[in-house]
């Protein structure tokens, strides 16, 4: 009797999972990621931020494969990478034995290589060893990470050359360049990165606390048809309600929020409604995942039932058109901050 009932469990557990899939891979959108042509999913699964895929969490790397694995079962064919991130190798090992086409791999070389801005040389050996981990001949997106806008000159002229020639080489196939938000939450070297021609994708920081890239990134972006990724949509101070109760109490003191909002109860409270967001993360994504202009929101995990939470507050209807107002009167004024720290 107990077998049976065990049986009987697991056959549900199994069947409920099988159901989400399915459920998630017909809802899945999928768009044209600017000139490049590439089908992908709206969001995309970061292997960084604050967890690396679980592996700054204590989780092992079959959990880790395992995650990246329902990801894509859930019809996310977006994923985004980096050197730095030291998670590649467990994204090649989850795509052992699936098309390589059916995926759009993203990732990125470090700027600085022992303290130093890398060299054309560096810069290879770094491709190199992307393509060497993550199993694959090529590499869909190769940004340049976390680029600051006084380092930018030095990337236009002495790098951007090398990523052409190992385009053409076919062992990568578009170039991109990542901003460092919490540095440069105005954007000032994405402003200036796209009125050069090169780029067909960008990594830009946005969320509701933070909205200027709404003006000062995508309204070119879109004109010029470039491929824009999303991050930040969340991080710290959109995480849990005692975070955000300290970035409003941070935003007050510069005079930028009403300081007067931080001593209620819930500083969003009026996101949640019938027919408005269910939590605070779902607030997050969901406002990001409308925005025009851009294509993917990244998003990062550690744990299976944040990756089903995140995929369903992404593929959730946009916030209503009265909160969207109040959002932006309430951190319109904000520039100065990414919403980590």
């Amino acid at each position: 009797m107990f077998l049976r009932y065990l049986s009987h469990f697991f056959n549900h557990r199994l069947n409920k999972s099988q159901r989400d899939i399915q459920e998630f891979q017909q809802k899945m959108e999928y768009i044209t990621l600017g000139r490049t042509g590439l089908r992908v999913s709206v969001m995309g699964l970061g292997c960084g931020g604050l967890s690396c895929l679980g592996q700054s969490t204590g989780k092992s790397e079959d959990e880790s494969i395992n995650l990246v694995r329902k990801a894509l079962d859930f019809g996310i064919n977006f994923i985004d990478t980096a050197e730095t991130y030291r998670t590649e190798r467990i994204v090649g090992n989850a795509l052992k034995g699936l098309r390589r086409e059916d995926v759009v791999l993203s990732t990125k070389a470090p700027m600085y290589r022992d303290n130093k801005l890398i060299t054309a040389d560096d810069l290879v050996q770094a491709a190199e060893n992307s393509l060497r981990k993550l199993n694959t001949d090529y590499l869909d997106i190769y940004h340049f990470h976390a680029v600051e806008e006084k380092e930018y000159q030095y990337v236009a002229e002495e790098l951007v050359p090398i990523q052409l020639r190992l385009r053409d080489e076919g062992k990568i196939r578009f170039l991109g360049i990542t901003e460092r938000f919490m540095a440069d939450p105005t954007h000032m070297m994405l402003k200036r990165a796209i009125q050069d021609d090169c780029w067909d994708v960008v990594c830009v920081g946005f969320n509701l606390l933070n909205q200027t890239a709404r003006t000062e990134v995508l309204t070119t972006t879109i004109q010029k048809n470039i491929g824009v990724l999303g991050m930040y949509a969340v991080r710290r101070a959109l995480s849990n309600i005692e975070n955000l109760k300290i970035a409003f109490s941070m935003l007050a003191q510069t005079g930028v929020v009403d300081g007067t909002i931080v001593e209620d109860d819930h500083p969003l409270g009026f996101l949640f409604h019938e027919k408005g967001a269910v939590s605070l993360t779902d607030a997050a994504y969901r406002y990001c995942s409308h925005e025009p202009g851009i294509h993917v929101v990244l998003f990062s995990t550690g744990s299976m039932e944040h990756l089903q939470a995140n995929v369903t507050s992404l593929l959730s209807p946009p916030l209503p058109h009265e909160d969207l107002i109040k959002i932006k009167e309430l951190f319109g004024k904000v520039n100065h901050f990414s919403g980590h720290w």
